[in-house]
């Protein structure tokens, strides 16, 4: 096996310092209803892969909390989602296991859903190119910060940032041939 291109991160500094301040051991049940889902979240899960989500939460319980900031969820739409099919909804009257993070700004919980996606799981391209670009475009961040905190390599902040493998690189118009017609 070669080596990771992906170059090595300097970790944050922790928010949540000592066992009684870790979100987990501040599980709370909430009713569904007094949640909402966010309006970027690039993670997409497969019918196939919804389906097992539900027996998993019918056989197994309720394994994990979902994620909020405020009544946002960060993560765990899915299984949010999966709290309104009849029989998982029996299960707790339509409570959900709800851990809340630090509301740390509109960036950091775009990063959060993220780092908790990639973690797990696979994301739609252009869903996350859109993210990539309301980071930059909208929330203030730039690309290094991007690259930092989402653990990206330059490359792949670029292309998705653009969508389409330009640079976006104010002013670069010099461009090399990869190849040249015969």
């Amino acid at each position: 096996m070669g080596k990771s291109r992906r170059k090595k991160y300097a970790l944050p500094v922790a928010l949540y310092v000592g066992r009684e301040e870790q979100p987990v051991n501040k599980v709370t049940w909430v009713h569904r209803s007094m949640l909402h889902c966010n309006n970027y979240n690039p993670n997409h899960v497969a019918p196939i892969e919804m389906e097992l989500l539900k027996i998993s939460i019918l056989e197994d319980g309720w394994t994990q909390p979902i994620v909020v900031t405020g009544n946002e969820i960060t993560d765990g739409f899915h299984r949010w989602l999966c709290s309104d099919i009849p029989e998982i909804y029996a299960m707790t009257e339509g409570f959900v296991p709800v851990v809340y993070r630090k509301d740390n700004g509109i960036a950091k919980q775009k990063q959060a859903t993220v780092r908790h996606n990639r973690a797990g799981g696979t994301h739609g391209v252009l869903e996350m190119a859109t993210l990539v670009q309301t980071l930059i475009d909208e929330d203030g961040m730039t690309p290094d910060q991007v690259m930092q905190e989402l653990m990206m390599d330059e490359e792949e902040c670029e292309r998705l940032y653009d969508k389409g493998g330009m640079t976006m690189r104010a002013g670069k118009t010099e461009f090399n041939k990869g190849w040249v017609p015969e």
